[in-house]
């Protein structure tokens, strides 16, 4: 059992990685902030009795799970917006992708403006490589890696086997290996 002081401790030291996570993941920084939110209440809503030990998985789950239904409404929002254009004019309420992955450490160790333009323009080529990544092998892939889950807690957040997340996390790393050296990004 934990206490209101443990959850709250708990939201505060998460707060910023799931803003990210879901910025990056839904490129809206509102529609991130209203996930997080949501996210947040619903733990503590539902979950407030469990053991402090058990929120960083929970709360990936619902993250997660708030995510995917985010993208459930954009679907049948854009369906509806699209096939009603006629009636009424449309506009554009996508922001662009937030900086979700800011703080990788590629930033240059000097305040030289050429190793900060380096790093600037690497962070944009991974942002390029984790956009055209496939949705499950990006999500296996932050969850393991910038999450820093172990594969048992990324296969119950992602509700699927072991082996299927070491799979997306092999193939999303082949994927970005082969685009980085494309783009002659060595890390």
């Amino acid at each position: 059992m934990s206490t209101p002081e443990q959850l709250a401790r708990f939201l505060a030291e998460v707060e910023r990685r799931a803003y990210r996570h879901a910025a990056y993941t839904v490129r809206d920084e509102q529609a991130a902030l209203d996930i997080v939110q949501d996210s947040m209440l619903k733990l503590a809503e539902k979950y407030v009795d469990r053991p402090a030990e058990e929120y960083p998985m929970l709360f990936q789950r619902i993250l997660q799970n708030t995510i995917r239904d985010y993208f459930r409404r954009q679907k049948v929002r854009n369906f509806w917006t699209t096939a009603m254009s006629f009636v009424t004019s449309g506009h554009d309420d996508h922001g662009e992708n937030g900086d979700a992955i800011e703080h990788l450490q590629l930033t240059p160790e000097t305040d030289d403006p050429v190793n900060q333009a380096d790093a600037s323009q690497r962070m944009a080529i991974i942002r390029e490589a984790l956009e055209k990544l496939p949705a499950r092998q990006r999500e296996a892939f932050l969850l393991r890696y910038w999450e820093e889950m172990d594969t048992a807690e990324t296969a119950a957040i992602m509700g699927c086997s072991e082996g299927s997340v070491k799979t997306h996390c092999s193939r999303a790393v082949q994927a970005l290996s082969k685009y980085l050296e494309s783009k002659e990004i060595t890390l």
